[in-house]
């Protein structure tokens, strides 16, 4: 005899609907309404329960006292691992690294950013299309068609005309997929995976781009090897942005994806009305329904996505140029780095 059936007998009265789980109903149309009962006791619960702390934080202020502070949600990225490896605002040794690295001569504005980008041998049209709008958005970047050439050669090429940086766009199955970054002439190499690539035209209501140059904005790159790839992608765009174009390209970091977004963004006032505190007059106190209101000006921020917005994830960070076959790496992802969820490396 089961547990339940036997506090049935002694009781003397059946269990109660909401002390059977819904998935201990066998009928399915019954195990569903069962379900969905639940689930709107849940909601209501959880309304009653932000209702009546809004209303203590009410009392709280019209009293003049401190309401209690809000419980903070248990997120992955707060409940990241431990990690030796984030930067520091005052650590003066990552400022001296900094000062001798790869990328110190840009950020001393010795040189202007000069970019070339190129495919692999045989690029279908998505790829070119996501190429055009990269040569759209990093101001002085050149495409130069691969052909033959492997990439040490093109490499060289680069170097010899003075490129800064050399991307190259690797496609699968007719899809972009993989990006190569090569800071020159001395590298370092970074290769990203490609993922949820929208092109511009795919992208609802989207904006046209101008030929200002953009502002550049680097996001939650934390840890030493994320400092290092955020200097490595700032490296590409130049460093005096022109404000009058209002034009914005950022790369935000969140559990090691990196996300790529372009927009424009406006200013603009506009008048808010507000339910005035003067007192009704005797005109007012005939006509109550119409109520005084005064205009107040406000700034406000609207943005437009120009586009494309893609994902990239870091697999590997080269010591100098490219080099498959004999070349030194800082860095490299490996399958059993993936064992914990809370592990992130940028």
């Amino acid at each position: 005899m089961g547990k339940r059936k036997r506090l049935e007998e002694e009781d003397g009265h059946k269990p109660l609907a909401g002390d059977i789980l819904p998935s201990q109903i066998k009928n399915k149309q019954k195990r569903s309404e069962a379900s969905a009962k639940v689930k709107l006791e849940k909601k209501k619960a959880k309304k009653q329960r932000i209702e009546s702390r809004n209303k203590a934080e009410k009392q709280a202020f019209e009293l003049g006292e401190i309401p209690l502070p809000r419980k903070i949600p248990r997120t992955i990225e707060n409940t990241r691992e431990v990690d030796e490896t984030i930067a520091q605002p005052d650590d003066d040794e990552l400022h001296a690294d900094d000062g001798a690295d790869e990328f110190s001569a840009h950020f001393r504005r010795e040189h202007t950013p000069k970019l070339l980008i190129t495919a692999c041998q045989k690029c279908f049209s998505r790829t070119r299309k996501f190429i055009r709008e990269l040569l759209n958005i990093i101001p002085n970047a050149h495409y130069y068609k691969r052909g033959s050439y492997t990439l040490k050669q093109i490499v060289k090429y680069a170097k010899n005309r003075e490129f800064t940086s050399l991307i190259v766009v690797h496609e699968n199955q007719r899809e972009p997929n993989d990006l190569l970054i090569v800071s020159l002439p001395e590298g370092p190499t970074a290769h990203f995976r490609l993922s949820n690539l929208v092109l511009s035209k795919e992208i609802k209501n989207h904006g046209r781009a101008t030929r200002h140059l953009p502002e550049l904005i680097l996001n939650n790159f934390t840890t030493r090897l994320g400092h290092r790839i955020g200097r490595l992608l700032a490296s590409i765009f130049p460093q005096d942005p022109n404000f009058h174009g209002r034009r914005a390209v950022t790369f935000h970091n969140q559990r090691d994806f990196i996300f790529f977004r372009h927009h424009r963004y406006i200013f603009e006032s506009k008048e808010l009305k507000e339910q005035s505190s003067k007192p009704l007059s005797k005109t007012d106190a005939v006509a109550p329904k119409k109520k005084l209101t005064a205009a107040k000006q406000a700034v406000i921020a609207r943005l437009q996505e120009c586009g494309p917005r893609f994902t990239l994830k870091l697999t590997s960070l080269q010591n100098g140029t490219f080099n498959s076959k004999y070349g030194e790496y800082e860095w490299i992802h490996k399958p059993d780095m993936d064992t914990s969820r809370r592990r992130f490396f940028l």
